[in-house]
């Protein structure tokens, strides 16, 4: 039996941990505990092996699974992550496993040797009157002190409530080391049950032979008496077959200790069954069986022969909008699973699972699971243990999904292949689209890349022949593409002499549109009432208290749902709220000046131009989750609502029939950001919410307000040629040396002190100029974009390489020197591939 295992912990370090084995050895790819300072930790076995490290081994605390939750083809996948993106590899594999559920984590206190000398000393002395703490908060560290005094580790939940000590205030504490924290871990059983209350076999039910005609027959048959709540229950029991989850009884307005007399009684039994998962609401939805044109049967062919094929074969599908791409996708999964292969189908946002979730139960029921990071933590073990018995054939979620475990993976499909959110913004900063490529290689599957809006890299390299191109360059139906028009604002100000968030011919248009019985939709691609509010006294901007951005103006509202949302100015980085001065705080005038516009606004604005319009807004302030989604997207089919305004959710994907007008307003402000790829972003954004019109019997309108009605990437979508952009912008790109004529990372440094974060950062600029690093050239140091988030201060080098093999070897030069530099880890990041540069 091997004596060591070699252990993945999930810390920022770029290293695995040697530890002893007890008993059995566990398997490579399954999860053990460990410690690991002073906590204990989960981790994955990478090797079992017999090899003592240079240091004595501690040994494993437990195994928690008896066979590998992680197959040798993710194993091998997480490797990969972990080079190519140079990020810890305990980090990935835990990322790979949506278990952290099964694991509960406990927060622990113990005191340490000063802190004991404090507590003395406070006895004799009483409190320091060096401390800065106020007096209460001085007398609840002594008392978090006299409850440690034992020794004992104490749970976090037992001592904050027990000495009203802040988050914050032990914190303090363990930073002046009088007390130490720990962290324990434990496997838990994660599975979801639904408590019932069930009728006693031995109880008559209602209308059974025998049994008592009314609820006073039903008492005197069991019971010398029951009183009007133990006969509501029953009745509402036998109303409903003889059960009903407890928590629907809940409902009735009686104490609860009721129903833990009948159970005493035996009247009722209690039983815990597996709770249902909820797909989606939005069944209704989802297609039937899909006639294909000849388009999509030669896209669908394609496909098809690449899975026959049982080998790795990466296509890029560039269809236009509405030219019926998820059809031929749900087809392609189709012949997938006939040949007894899986699929994975990978969606940008949230907001696209249920109604993708819709068409694909309706075309493969229960054989689809989901997986996507609005699930509880519950629910994403429980769909992770289906799909990994085979019970689920079909993978539908965000970028997560690329882990899911499948067997005998035949198709792997990257929908709206384009959109940033593929890309991980925190460690380990991996991209969904690249990661599926990956797996497909690996598995021997073939891939699809589909975007009616191709990011340049896969069109490149469908240009070199490093990808098969499918191309549907018509709608289904032979629809015609809607017909754009741009409004110059600056021509429209000119004529109006007023500064107007819709312009005329939008509302024109609009009137109509509602007045024919159809719908529009009109972008208004910021949330909040205004972005920025100024002191016009004295120009100061009202600012984040933790990072380098304006505060965002939400008007109070009162939700559909009943909540009430008073106003406020929002981070939408970091979430920090506040009041609404009445005066600026640095010069206390009275004249704050509100700029900008919202979605938020843009709801107010045409409520009062449209007041007989059912209007709907969606944005990250009315779809808090899953349900909220649902229900407006229930309204929008159902034409509820005619006229929808909101961000860019409105442009994802999303097929309703009835629109034939889209409003796009601010799209171009991106223009301006200091990000290589900010002309790709608008191009491809104009595009798909363009796309949302006329996907039914009616030709669609759009119309673009611009300030900027010259510019390349406004031109070309205005004429929907993906061509003649991706020309233009590759032109540039190449005589830049920007991807894809480049291989390109972001290197972050980052600290809560700005001196600690700039000395850190010119010291690797310091390195670099002083290294012979071959192809490669360094942009920086120098303050990111985002100067501070989340009162981190923040600093950047962008290095850009003629090949991958040079950046690999740069970046690994530099995060050698960064150790020895004594940077820590944890407070640099590198982003291979990075999609923002902010």
């Amino acid at each position: 039996m091997p004596a060591f295992c070699d252990v993945a912990v999930p810390v920022p370090l770029d290293r695995v941990f040697t530890y002893a084995v007890r008993d059995a050895a566990p398997a490579v790819g399954a999860r053990v505990l460990v410690p690991f300072r002073n906590e204990k930790l989960a981790g994955v076995v990478t090797r079992v092996h017999d090899e003592p490290p240079p240091v004595e081994a501690k040994p494993l605390l437990g195994v928690l699974d008896a066979e590998p939750v992680l197959s040798p083809e993710l194993m091998e996948l997480g490797r990969w992550i972990a080079q190519y993106y140079l990020a810890p590899v305990g980090e990935v594999l835990r990322s790979m496993l949506p278990l952290t559920a099964e694991v509960r984590r406990r927060v622990l206190y113990r005191i340490t040797e000063t802190g004991r000398q404090v507590l003395a000393a406070g006895a004799e002395q009483g409190a320091s009157r060096r401390s800065r703490l106020p007096a209460e908060d001085q007398d609840r560290e002594y008392a978090v002190l006299n409850a440690l005094e034992s020794g004992e580790a104490v749970p976090a939940g037992r001592l904050r409530p027990a000495t009203g000590a802040s988050p914050a205030l032990l914190a303090g504490m363990v930073r002046k080391k009088w007390i130490a924290r720990e962290t324990a871990a434990e496997s838990r059983d994660a599975r979801r049950t639904v408590r019932y209350a069930v009728f006693h076999p031995s109880a008559p039910e209602a209308g059974a032979p025998g049994a008592p005609d009314s609820p006073d027959a039903l008492g005197a048959a069991r019971l010398p008496k029951l009183n009007e709540n133990q006969l509501k229950i029953l009745a509402e029991l036998a109303g409903a077959d003889g059960e009903l989850p407890v928590a629907e009884l809940r409902r009735l307005a009686v104490p609860a200790s009721t129903l833990s007399t009948l159970v005493k009684r035996e009247l009722v039994r209690m039983e815990e069954r597996p709770a249902e998962f909820h797909l989606t609401g939005l069944r209704g939805l989802g297609g039937g069986d899909y006639g294909l044109n000849e388009a999509q049967s030669m896209a669908l062919a394609t496909i098809a022969e690449a899975v026959e094929t049982r080998a790795f074969r990466p296509l890029l599908l560039h269809g236009v909008t509405g030219s019926g791409k998820t059809a031929v996708y749900l087809k392609a999964m189709r012949g997938a699973l006939d040949l007894g292969r899986t699929a994975i189908l990978l969606v940008p946002e949230i907001g696209l699972t249920p109604q993708m979730a819709a068409q694909l139960h309706a075309g493969f029921g229960s054989e689809v699971a989901l997986l996507h990071s609005a699930l509880t933590p519950e629910e994403r073990s429980e769909q992770w243990r289906r799909i990994r018995a085979g019970e689920a054939q079909v993978v539908v979620g965000t970028r997560s999904a690329i882990f899911a475990p499948v067997t005998k993976l035949g198709l792997v499909i990257v929908d709206e292949e384009h959109d940033a959110s593929y890309k991980q913004e925190s460690t380990p900063r991996y991209h969904a689209r690249d990661v599926a490529v990956m797996r497909a290689k690996l598995a021997g599957a073939a891939v699809v890349l589909g975007s009616a809006t191709p990011s340049l890299e896969s069109w490149h390299n469908a240009m070199q022949g490093k990808y098969g191109r499918i191309t549907m360059a018509e709608r289904v139906e032979q629809r015609p593409l809607p017909e754009v028009r741009l409004v110059d604002m600056r021509q429209e100000f000119q004529e109006t002499g007023q500064e107007h968030l819709f312009a005329r011919a939008l509302i024109e248009a609009t009137q109509a549109t509602l007045e024919r019985g159809e719908q529009a939709m009109i972008l208004l691609n910021r949330r909040g009432y205004s972005f920025v509010v100024v002191c016009r006294a004295c120009g100061e901007k009202l600012e984040c208290e933790n990072c380098s951005i304006a505060l965002t103006y939400h008007k109070a509202v009162t939700e559909t749902d009943g909540r009430a949302a008073g106003q406020r100015l929002e981070c939408h980085y970091c979430g920090y709220k506040k009041t609404v001065p009445q005066r600026c705080p640095q010069c206390e005038s009275e004249y704050l000046y509100f700029l900008g516009a919202g979605s938020q606004q843009g709801e107010e604005r045409l409520q009062e131009v449209f007041p007989g319009a059912r209007i709907g807004r969606m944005d990250r302030d009315t779809v808090r989750g899953r349900g909220d989604l649902e229900r407006l997207l229930l309204r929008l089919h159902s034409g509820e609502i005619n006229l929808l305004v909101g961000t860019q959710m409105i442009a994802k994907g999303h097929d309703i029939h009835g629109v034939t007008l889209v409003g796009v307003v601010g799209c171009d402000y991106a223009l301006g950001l200091p990000d290589f790829r900010a002309a790709e972003r608008v191009f491809q954004l104009m595009t798909q919410v363009s796309g949302r019109a006329g996907r039914g019997e009616r030709p669609g309108q759009v119309i673009v307000q611009t300030y900027h009605p010259e510019h390349y990437a406004i031109q070309c979508a205005a004429e929907h040629d993906f061509g003649g952009f991706t020309e233009r912008e590759l032109r540039f790109r190449r005589a830049m040396h920007y991807p894809p004529y480049a291989a390109l990372a972001n290197v972050l440094v980052q600290s809560l002190r700005m001196e600690e974060a700039a000395g850190w950062a010119a010291s690797l600029g310091r390195w670099c100029r002083d290294t012979t690093l071959p192809g490669i050239r360094v942009l920086g140091p120098a303050s990111a974009p985002l100067a501070r988030i989340k009162r981190t201060y923040r600093f950047h080098l962008v290095m850009k390489a003629e090949n991958r093999r040079s950046l690999q070897q740069a970046l690994r030069g530099l995060l050698g020197f960064a150790e020895q530099a004594e940077i820590p880890r944890g407070n640099l990041v590198v982003d291979v591939d990075a999609v923002s540069l902010m």
